[in-house]
């Protein structure tokens, strides 16, 4: 018998932990993120036998490898037909090229995927146990809307949600502000890597210790295991025989790009993963030189749910190529370089060329895209022409958000107004609510400790 996964912080300096611990903790008590021990191998064999099997289907059967004395099977198969009842279209763009659109949830973002999952994995667990469990969660765009959805009434959890006031779209903020209930929302008057230190140090501090912290944000193995379903689930609809395939992923916090690398590590045949990012280009820099300097504070870009100047994934990223990188991104054991760039392709797309491609893809394709995946589209461009014979491989390229979130920069791009998905028709009409906070961690805390406590 297979013994169960278990979990070990980045930091490796507290002991591994079980899946549910690991789940309900959020971060490490040494500051570090929880790893699995292992990567459960995903045959050629089950690709195949994947491949006419619903995205729920295949959740099941990957997720299951993770999940062993944690959730029985059954019940894991009813979580997923749950939380994954919509539609995930591969889209070919041309005769090797297609894009993914993880916008069809019920918040127009692929934070859905992790979010839904995560609040179901919670939820079922919390009903074992006594109290009252507190999610502080940071977001750049999408994710603070997803998680509040997702664990919008909820039994036994409370949500807080910090975002930068100024550099999430006005659709991006009502998905957040208008749900009210056990999600309160708070407008931060900096950037999202101010709002994602808070959370970070809030989980360390001692004045908290008595209230149940735990995170939403892709810190959370919970959010990073459902991350890897769809690289999967790509591999099984698209490709056959083995052959190779290239993932294009925008990247701020890397949570979905470490989806990617977790689901090559379980055997998907990836030949390699483009890493995309926009003018916040402290990782491309890290794999060229071997240096890696946070970019603080962090560039405005329109891709803003990739304005992060220090991604908390990062860390997780070294540990898989065998270094290792503290939570303040101190490189205390260094990476396999050589292989990370073998494997890895990393590229800053700048806002001018972000725009140049969803109009040039626009008008040649008929796609519309969003500035997110624009960013992905434009890094596989690159790649291809950096390498020409990539033209033949098997190509996806990840569109993170609905174009009609950013319906000024797409009507400006492309004279296009895009049309609603019935999970943003009606926002503008719903009332707001949220409460607006200056950087200040003490302010922050006193705040946690006044209504939670």
């Amino acid at each position: 018998m297979t013994t169960a996964i278990r979990y070990y912080s980045t930091n490796r300096s507290v002991p591994e932990v079980p899946l549910d611990t690991a789940l309900l903790q959020g971060q490490a008590g040494d500051k570090g993120l929880y790893m699995p021990d292992r990567f459960p191998a995903i045959t050629a064999g089950d690709l195949s036998a994947w491949s006419d099997l619903s995205y729920a289907e295949i959740a099941h059967r990957v997720l299951a490898r993770y999940t062993a004395g944690v959730f029985d099977e059954a019940h894991l198969k009813e979580l997923c037909d749950d939380a994954y009842d919509y539609d995930v279209p591969l889209e070919k763009v041309d005769a090797r090229r297609f894009l993914m659109r993880l916008d069809r949830g019920p918040t127009a973002s692929f934070k859905d995927f992790a979010a839904r999952m995560m609040a179901r994995w919670m939820g079922a667990l919390l009903e074992k146990v006594d109290g009252e469990l507190v999610i502080l969660t940071a977001t750049s765009g999408d994710t603070g809307s997803a998680v509040a959805h997702a664990y919008k009434g909820v039994a036994g959890i409370r949500v807080v949600v910090l975002f930068p006031i100024e550099e999430v779209s006005a659709r991006q903020r009502m998905q957040m502000t208008t749900i009210g209930g056990n999600v309160t929302t708070i407008g931060i008057d900096g950037q999202f890597d101010d709002c994602q230190a808070m959370v970070k140090r809030a989980f360390s501090d001692p004045e908290l210790s008595a209230i149940r912290l735990t995170s939403a944000n892709s810190i959370n193995i919970g959010r990073l295991l459902p991350q890897s379903v769809y690289y999967v689930y790509a591999y099984a609809k698209l490709a056959s025989g083995g052959e190779p395939i290239v993932f294009s992923v925008p990247s701020g916090n890397f949570g979905d790009m470490m989806g990617a690398v977790i689901a090559r590590k379980m055997g998907v045949p990836v030949s390699r993963i483009i890493v995309a990012t926009n003018a916040n280009d402290e990782v491309p820099e890290f794999l060229r030189t071997g240096d890696y300097h946070k970019i603080a504070p962090s560039k405005v870009c329109i891709s803003n749910a990739m304005n992060v100047g220090h991604p908390s994934n990062l860390a997780r990223l070294v540990d898989a190529y065998g270094g290792r990188m503290d939570e303040a991104g101190a490189l205390t054991e260094a990476p396999d370089l050589a292989r990370m760039r073998e494997e890895l392709y990393a590229v800053s797309i700048s806002d001018d060329k972000t725009r140049a491609t969803i109009k040039d893809v626009y008008e040649r394709f008929g796609v519309l895209m969003e500035p997110h995946g624009a960013v992905g589209w434009a890094g596989l461009e690159r790649y291809i022409a950096d390498y020409p014979d990539a033209q033949k491989e098997l190509s996806v390229s990840i569109e993170t958000a609905h174009p009609a979130k950013f319906p000024d920069e797409i009507l400006a791009t492309v004279g296009v107004d895009p049309e609603l998905p019935p999970s943003l028709a009606g926002l503008e009409s719903r009332e707001e609510q949220y409460d607006t906070m200056r950087h200040d961690y003490a302010a922050f805390r006193d705040w946690v400790k006044a209504n939670y406590s």
